[in-house]
């Protein structure tokens, strides 16, 4: 498996102390590594989710079992309210909020004529809307709070989890790519407004990540191959790898970097674009 090597995790270690973070979407796939990177190099976690109680509370054990604080922030990150409750509790229980990954997302898939009404707000309340209310709190408490300079040369960092098909499109998910099209310009335009307040934005765009959400793909070796096949790289990519670019862009190493999105798909998005 794909992940931090004994070498990286020394050179990881600490290099976020003192930095409490908050993931959406976190009890499992690319959230819930995204988390434990962070919480290796030395972030408390809020471990925000919406069901699936059971994995919430094993990965907050985990968490803990690293000398890092856990706690369970339940909360539907498309509802005003709740988002509001849920970074008062995190940061009444930790103190503040330093990072916040935006991750949350799912899907609705069906072909434009089929798609209803309920399948469209679903995906877009979630995977844009929730972005948006959680950076607007983020932003609120990185303007309170301003810059630590012990702790950190920015205020706060916001890393928002995308897609590939912010800009690839995708038969079938008009949804998905018009909410992650979405995340990619709320991110630059937010990026640009909060540079002067030291406050970075950035984002993350996977392709095929062995996650439980796309397992068809790559559960069987017939199902493994056929994805092989359009991917560059030849292999899937794994979770851990987002976490450790995430875990990057939330320390001051990557304190020049901005409104970037850090596609990570093994060429994938290339070989679609060189059919368009």
């Amino acid at each position: 498996m794909v992940g931090f090597s004994e070498g990286e995790l020394e050179k990881v270690a600490a290099a976020l102390d003192g930095q409490p973070a908050l993931i959406t979407g976190a009890n499992s796939g690319i959230g819930r590594a995204i988390a434990l990177g962070l919480a290796r190099a030395g972030c408390d976690i809020a471990i925000n989710y919406i069901a699936k109680d059971d994995a919430a509370c094993e990965l907050a054990q985990e968490i803990e079992s690293l000398g890092r604080r856990a706690i369970l922030v339940k909360a539907d990150v498309s509802d005003e309210d709740a988002v509001a409750g849920m970074f008062r509790s995190a940061i009444d229980t930790l103190g503040t909020i330093h990072i916040l990954i935006n991750n949350a997302g799912l899907q609705a898939d069906a072909d434009i004529d089929q798609m209803t009404l309920a399948q469209w707000k679903a995906v877009l309340d979630t995977n844009l809307t929730g972005q948006f209310l959680c950076m607007r709190e983020a932003v609120r408490e990185f303007k309170r709070r301003g810059i630590v300079r012990e702790i950190s040369k920015a205020a706060g960092k916001i890393v928002c989890v995308s897609s590939i098909h912010q800009s690839v499109a995708w038969a079938g998910h008009a949804n998905y790519t018009a909410s992650k099209g979405g995340v990619m310009m709320l991110m630059k335009s937010a990026a640009l407004e909060l540079a002067p307040k030291r406050i970075r934005v950035n984002a993350i765009a996977p392709g095929a990540i062995r996650t439980p959400i796309n397992e068809a793909a790559w559960r069987t070796p017939e199902a493994y191959d056929a994805l092989k096949a359009i991917i560059p790289d030849g292999r899937i990519g794994e979770a851990e790898e987002i976490a450790q670019a995430a875990v990057w862009l939330s320390s001051d190493a990557a304190d020049y970097v901005t409104g970037a999105t850090l596609t990570m798909d093994g060429g994938l998005s290339l070989s679609l674009r060189s059919h368009d």
